[in-house]
């Protein structure tokens, strides 16, 4: 592969790595890469643990969720995020899908995510939540097809991130260090923010100007520190 690509892959498995260490993911959930030779594929594991990714685990998939190439490799069921959100959001370089417990509460409650320190400003933005039953009726809650993808990029719109009712959530960005920095600091606020409103019925938050404000790097410094405690600097 070019040097491109191979770059892309060390950085995908040092993502599912500090990931991993994050407690953001366990035994489930998927990071993926937009291919920066071809923006219609995407680079992502097969369907394996997360802290178990190594790059001969690496596959290359069209935005259909088909990999590229031939294969005997168990795939993620729910590659379909991956593809439909690449295909709806051409500013978008990078995904994760995860089940971050500290984030399931916000998606099933009246409660909204809310921004709390500057680190998460981008919740300022909106965090939406999915509700599958309005598409697609009683489920597993599992995106195990295109439509379902389809149905979830709406919902997430021109958003960070969105919540799964039930489920999870998918985040997105640029590229891998801001998204795996978005995920780290979603999961941080969502905790804090619980414990501030154990504390208090009077939680004061960021407000949007702050969160523009916050937010003024790509997580870049916390990128090469995470990268450098997993063992993949």
């Amino acid at each position: 592969m070019q040097t491109t690509a191979s770059n892309q892959i060390e950085d995908l498995v040092a993502a599912d790595r500090i990931l991993a260490a994050h407690e953001i993911v366990d035994a489930y959930g998927h990071v993926s890469v937009r291919s920066e030779r071809n923006p219609q594929r995407y680079f992502m594991s097969r369907a394996l643990a997360p802290e178990l990714v190594t790059a001969e685990d690496i596959l290359e998939y069209d935005l259909a969720g088909n990999v590229v190439g031939s294969s005997a490799a168990g795939l993620f069921l729910e590659r379909f995020i991956h593809g439909e959100v690449y295909k709806a959001r051409p500013d978008v370089n990078a995904v994760v899908h995860c089940h971050t417990p500290s984030l399931i509460p916000y998606g099933a409650t009246d409660v909204p995510l809310r921004p709390i320190f500057g680190l998460a400003g981008f919740i300022a933005e909106g965090i939406p939540v999915f509700e599958i039953r309005k598409t697609a009726g009683m489920t597993d809650l599992l995106i195990r097809d295109p439509a379902r993808g389809r149905a979830l990029a709406q919902t997430l719109g021109d958003k960070p991130a969105a919540l799964m009712r039930g489920h999870g959530a998918v985040v997105v960005g640029a590229s891998i260090p801001l998204v795996v920095g978005r995920c780290v600091y979603l999961d941080l606020n969502a905790r804090v923010q619980a414990q501030a409103m154990s504390l208090s019925k009077h939680v004061t938050y960021l407000t949007p100007e702050e969160g523009k404000l916050s937010v003024a790097d790509d997580y870049r410094r916390a990128w090469e520190l995470w990268r450098r405690k997993g063992g993949a600097g």
